[in-house]
């Protein structure tokens, strides 16, 4: 080990940065961060410096360093563009016995700054003693994803009942083993959750009782994105990784299915037009019944599951059964789609609203308002549209839109295979017929699709 790893309280501390640049301020900002009083000493300050000067965050010294400087210092952070300079700090510092940390100079240093995952109170430093910066960030930004953000939340709830645990147990062992039965349970679950009052509630309850609550079954509804799997957000990879069944839909994408856990049992649930592999009522008596046996189940559907997704109908159940659940939005069809389409949903140029309408209504039929969604200024976005799409095209010029409107199709959007077919409402049924279009495709209408051909920038595989 060529670092003892330390954490230093700087509260109040008065610190030292010898430099004005980028990265001098960006060691500014971790130490004011940290509570500490810093100095700034350098002839000229960058742009976030002077900003930070001109509020009063930090002292500035306007000249070039002098070895007086270091009289009241309790860290010294050497970030100039002088290696000589950075030399003669780094050594008066070490005779001073005061830690000092040479930017780029591991060789020059007493101390290193690593990188960090911030969940106040929790901290964790991520280090490679110098040898390579990059991979430290590379290694945090790996672990970014699997520790929740709540963690911090997590950390200053349990210390409000030490004292009272402590009490509750006569041993250091029994002690440990009821904080990770409270770490790796129902508390932790339900604050990551966002349940802040309810989790302080059962940690109460197991506290009073001198016994961590049961394991219980819960529910995660967890939106997958339109596809690519990198869109996926922190906290749907981690509950992919955590739950013991998966049941997902059609439009959940193999690339997506890929990062659930390997050993998880997983259950198609999968939905086309009239055609379903298991009822929608079944589906939602198979969560409950999960659930009810103690399991972690991962309800995966594609996009987000409150926007055509049925989410709310089967949180509703959850809700009459008194199951656990949790929900985590995933990026709707209609923002992924338009977005790997170069088609902005709004424009100033072209748009003020935009509209997210479902293709066919629940007993099949077309009946939808049309007077508010045939207006001009407007893009409109239809889901699971494509066996209707010429009643579509003719319901909106009929309702005032003109046939030449520009239409776009995003056929299987975000992915490797995703194709974009232009046309207008004159034309947009031909070019189903024409191109063989499949689902899932999402149809666009409105002036914004005339910007495709300038904004487009996704290239699947074999499109050149």
């Amino acid at each position: 080990m060529d670092f003892l790893p330390i954490f230093m309280n700087v509260k109040g501390e008065d610190c030292m940065v010898i430099g004005g640049g980028n990265i001098a301020s960006r060691k500014v900002f971790m130490l004011l961060r940290a509570g500490a009083t810093v100095t700034v000493v350098s002839p000229e300050l960058c742009q976030e410096l002077t900003v930070r000067k001109e509020s009063n965050e930090i002292v500035h010294i306007s000249r070039k360093f002098e070895d007086q400087d270091l009289n009241s210092s309790k860290i010294v952070i050497a970030a100039t563009n002088d290696k000589a300079v950075n030399s003669h700090i780094s050594a008066l510092s070490k005779l001073r016995g005061i830690p000092v940390n040479v930017v780029d100079a591991p060789e020059l240093c007493s101390f290193i700054v690593p990188s960090i995952i911030d969940r106040n109170p929790v901290q964790i430093a991520i280090s490679t003693g110098g040898a390579s910066p990059v991979l430290a960030r590379l290694l945090r930004s790996r672990l970014e994803t699997f520790i929740p953000a709540a963690y911090g939340r997590l950390a200053k709830l349990v210390e409000s009942y030490r004292e009272k645990v402590k009490s509750k147990f006569s041993s250091s062992a029994e002690i440990r083993t009821f904080w990770e039965q409270i770490l790796e349970g129902p508390v932790a679950d339900t604050l990551i959750a966002g349940k802040d009052s309810a989790a302080r509630e059962l940690l109460e309850t197991a506290v009073e009782n001198a016994a961590a609550p049961a394991e219980r079954g819960e529910v995660y509804l967890v939106g997958a994105g339109p596809g690519d799997p990198d869109l996926l957000t922190f906290r749907a990879l981690r509950l992919m990784q955590q739950a013991d069944v998966v049941v997902y839909d059609r439009l959940v994408s193999k690339g997506v299915m890929d990062l659930v856990r390997r050993d998880a049992e997983c259950i198609y649930a999968g939905k086309e037009r009239n055609k379903h592999a298991i009822p929608q009522e079944n589906i939602n008596a198979l969560l409950v019944r999960l659930a009810q046996e103690g399991k972690k189940v991962l309800r995966l559907k594609g996009g987000d599951p409150f926007i055509f997704g049925r989410g709310g109908e089967e949180i509703e159940t959850l809700t009459e059964e008194n199951i656990n659940f949790q929900v985590v939005p995933g990026i709707t069809a209609a923002a992924g789609c338009s977005s790997y389409a170069g088609i902005p949903l709004t424009h100033r140029d072209y748009v003020q609203s935009c509209m997210f309408v479902t293709g066919h209504l629940k007993d099949g039929t077309t009946d939808l308002n049309w007077n508010a969604i045939a207006q001009p200024n407007q893009t409109v976005v239809f889901y699971m549209g494509l066996q209707t799409v010429k009643e579509l095209c003719k319901e909106l010029i009929t309702h005032g839109l003109s046939a030449t409107t520009p239409a776009a199709l995003v056929e299987k959007g975000t992915t490797q295979e995703q194709k974009v077919h232009i046309g207008d409402l004159n034309t947009l049924h031909e070019i189903v017929e024409k191109n063989n279009v499949t689902a899932p495709t999402l149809i666009i209408v409105g002036e914004v699709v005339a910007l495709h051909d300038k904004l487009s920038w996704f290239e699947p595989e074999g499109t050149n």
